[in-house]
């Protein structure tokens, strides 16, 4: 039985050093200068945004989603432009780089 769960352990932990997956991750300083939208100053709106950014093989955005609003569809808008003008470094599976999905936080605040 001790060999049974030995062999498991060791297999589980190969998968996991063999699977070796990076995400991907914005390169920041490529990224479109945040504007606050003029409605949402307007209407003093504030809040976060997650976006779920498809990141390609080649560090480009290929699609982007809102996950969770920030309860301003300008915000949320905006939030999606800042990021698709992103360059990213992408995501690796075994070191060759990969379509991969990664999320992202931006917090709009008025003060």
């Amino acid at each position: 039985m001790k060999k049974i769960i030995l062999a498991v352990a060791l297999l589980a932990s190969f998968v996991s050093v063999s699977a070796n997956e990076i995400a991907p991750s914005v390169d920041k300083q490529t990224c479109e200068k945040p504007i606050y939208p003029k409605s949402a100053l307007m209407n003093e709106e504030s809040g976060t945004v997650v976006l779920s950014v498809l990141v390609g093989p080649d560090g480009s955005v290929v699609e982007s989603k809102v996950e969770k609003s920030s309860g301003s569809k300008a915000l949320d808008k905006a939030t999606q432009k800042i990021y698709t003008s992103c360059k990213f470094k992408p995501g690796a599976k075994d070191g060759k780089p990969q379509q991969a999905w990664t999320k992202l936080e931006y917090v709009w605040n008025l003060s």
